[in-house]
């Protein structure tokens, strides 16, 4: 007989030549039926294909197999992604699905979307942000198990997971001091955002850590992607002893300092270096010479969020975790 997969509770019956009630009784586990009767339904439902409605399963096992997985504008973005495929990948290992929204930035979407994830029984509840930031959410958030990933709430009450901003910096100057370089430049953004302080704060670590003095004119600032690494790179090699290395906030800006750096008759890496930051692998890996640079963690951090639900959601009044991930250091050309 081929498999019927929209088979009835009616149907199972029928096949298995017990009444509707029997049937019942074994989807819900009663002991009251026999266990060769249980076998004998149990390999009917095998072979007709019958499923229970969801909402029946729910009262029965209290659990909706899915995980509520709210971002700013993440699922819009093409490097940012992986945060959502590291949940996937987890949760299918824990036989869970995610159900996905994206908010644009909007608070009231933000609020309706975890209005629809209660009304939906979801076990759990991620909320992603694009960088890396604090966050202000909504009340209805506190109402279900949450983790916050690549931002935090200022208050702490939430777990979250973020990079390790500062151990990337300090590890993207360690690697170019390992190479014989002393005069590193620094191009960062404007902006007082976690991982433009914790970048810094690396930075002049790894100086201190080998006895290099703090120059500030080897530091500069600028507002932008590619344009802010071009503009901060014909700065910083304007000055009468120029670097002969750079760290650049990002990717992006890394892009523009290649541009820059061209201009001015220098090649890379005989003449300089050039470390980047994110591994935003459809720049990184094809800038000429490929560029080395500092991944973001974001596929880890969408697994830890999804692991840490799964073996949090029955110990409620355990403090909220702030976990700081490795950012790992990718070696390509430009070093």
């Amino acid at each position: 007989m081929s498999r019927k997969l929209n088979a009835t509770i009616h149907d199972i019956a029928r096949h298995a030549g017990v009444g509707v009630g029997t049937v019942s009784r074994v989807l819900n586990g009663s002991p009251n039926v026999s266990e060769a009767t249980r076998d004998h339904v149990l390999e009917v439902i095998a072979k007709h294909g019958y499923r229970p409605k969801s909402a029946a399963q729910i009262l029965r096992t209290s659990q909706t197999n899915v995980i509520g997985f709210i971002t700013d504008e993440i699922a819009t973005t093409p490097f940012a992604g992986n945060v959502i495929r590291g949940a996937q990948d987890a949760a299918w290992e824990h036989n869970k699905l995610l159900f996905l929204v994206n908010t644009n930035r909007n608070p009231d979407l933000l609020t309706a979307a975890i209005e629809v994830m209660l009304d939906r029984q979801v076990e759990g509840l991620i909320y992603a942000a694009m960088f890396h930031q604090p966050v202000t959410l909504p009340e209805n958030i506190y109402q279900l198990p949450a983790v916050l990933v690549d931002c935090y709430s200022e208050d702490g009450r939430l777990p979250s997971v973020t990079p390790d901003e500062v151990q990337g910096g300090y590890d993207a100057t360690t690697h170019l001091l390992a190479k014989g370089h002393r005069r590193i430049g620094l191009i960062n953004l404007t902006e007082d955002i976690p991982a433009k302080v914790g970048r810094h704060a690396g930075y002049q670590q790894a100086l201190s850590d080998h006895g290099i003095g703090y120059d500030a004119t080897l530091v500069c600032e600028r507002y932008g992607e590619a344009d802010a690494g071009y503009d901060g790179t014909l700065a910083l090699m304007q000055l009468p002893d120029p670097p002969t290395a750079l760290f650049c906030f990002n990717d992006r800006m890394a892009m523009g300092a290649y541009n820059a750096l061209r201009k001015v008759g220098k090649t890379i890496p005989t003449d300089i270096a050039v470390m980047g930051f994110d591994n935003q692998e459809v720049i990184a890996a094809n800038l000429h010479p490929s560029l080395s640079t500092m991944e973001l963690p974001h596929y880890k951090m969408g697994q830890w969020a999804v692991n840490y639900l799964m073996t949090h959601t029955n110990q409620p009044n355990l403090p909220p975790v702030q976990t700081k991930l490795h950012c790992p250091y990718i070696h390509r050309d430009s070093i």
